[in-house]
Formats: C-alpha cells, sequence, structure tokens
C-alpha cells in the first residue's frame, strides 16, 4: 500500500495540486499577476522520494538492470534524459543518478536490507512523476512502498530588497531568470 507523507493536501491523498512550472516573471510582476496565477507559479518544482522496502526483486546488486530500470522510469514519465552515472559499491549496494533536463532520479540500495531510496525532482510541468514511482514500485517488486510528496522552492519567488536577475542557463527547467541575493 503506498501512504503519502510529506506537504500533500492532507487527505490522505498523494495528488499534487499545485502545477510545477518555472517562470519568466519578476518579482515584482509576480505580485501584480493575478492570485491563481501567482499561487501557480510560487513552486519551482515537485519532489517524490520514495522508499521501497521488502523488495523482491534479484536485482538489488546488479548495477546494469538498476541503471536500465531508472532510465526507464525516466522515460515513463516523459523526462528528457540528459546522462547517467552509477556506482557499485563493495561487497555489495549501488548509488546511481539519472541527470534529465527536468532535474533528476536518484537512488541507494542496500541489497542486503532489500531497501531502495529513490529521490524524484522535477521542475518541469509535464513530467509524470507518479508514472515512474508505480514502474519502479513494480520494477523492485516493492511489498511496502512509502511515498512522501514535497514542494520546493515555495518561497522563491518571495519578494527581497536586495536581488538581482541574471539569465539562466537551466532551460530545462522553464527558468528564464536566476535571481541572486546581492
Amino acid at each position: 500500500m503506498e501512504r503519502a507523507r510529506g506537504n500533500d493536501s492532507g487527505d490522505g491523498s498523494s495528488r499534487f495540486g499545485i502545477g510545477a512550472e518555472g517562470t519568466d516573471m519578476t518579482p515584482h510582476a509576480a505580485l501584480s499577476a493575478p492570485e491563481n496565477e501567482s499561487a501557480r507559479r510560487a513552486v519551482l518544482g515537485s519532489q517524490v522520494v520514495l522508499d521501497l522496502y521488502e523488495c523482491e526483486t534479484r536485482h538489488l546488486d546488479d548495477i546494469e538492470w538498476v541503471e536500465k530500470t531508472l532510465v526507464n522510469a525516466a522515460r515513463v514519465a516523459g523526462a528528457t534524459i540528459v546522462e547517467t552515472v552509477f556506482h557499485k559499491f563493495a561487497p555489495w549496494g549501488i548509488s546511481g543518478v539519472v541527470v534529465i533536463a527536468e532535474s533528476h532520479l536518484a537512488i541507494h540500495i542496500w541489497p542486503e536490507n532489500r531497501y531502495a531510496a529513490i529521490d524524484l525532482f522535477t521542475c518541469g510541468e509535464n513530467v509524470q512523476i507518479d508514472a515512474a514511482c508505480a514502474f519502479l514500485t513494480r520494477a523492485f517488486r516493492s511489498r511496502r512502498p512509502v511515498r512522501r510528496r514535497f514542494t520546493r522552492g515555495d518561497h522563491a519567488g518571495a519578494p527581497s530588497r536586495a536581488r538581482r536577475t541574471l539569465p539562466s542557463r537551466r532551460q530545462g527547467c522553464g527558468l528564464q531568470t536566476t535571481e541572486l541575493a546581492k
């Protein structure tokens, strides 16, 4: 059974209510925008922390299988894959990341505990995190998945007296500006 925790709606559902999209608005423009648009653009990202307990797959220490599975999860989510990096530890265990244009999918596995810790982060509004979570839960054959959802950058658009704006190079997240405190 999947359980939702974190800053969700509090009603036990794991649905994410505010679209996670970037903004090309300045803080001043965001303040003058209609309230619903301002609220929608206030969140920069969505993150799901997925704990997969009691995994029954025999591939928990198979680095090729783990990398292929995370890449396929990114594809299922509709993400744009940029790069992958995976490492196998001795005597066992794997850590890895699939960098996507919209952010990342990361994993750390403790095969001896039949446990995989997965982090899915996106600042793209079209990435289907729930589809990736369902895919990973099935692939790892977790008997006890626990999912927590968070919003990220909730206050990044808040006005500040000491801000300057620079062009952003993070086009994958849809950001048009990057604000730096002076």
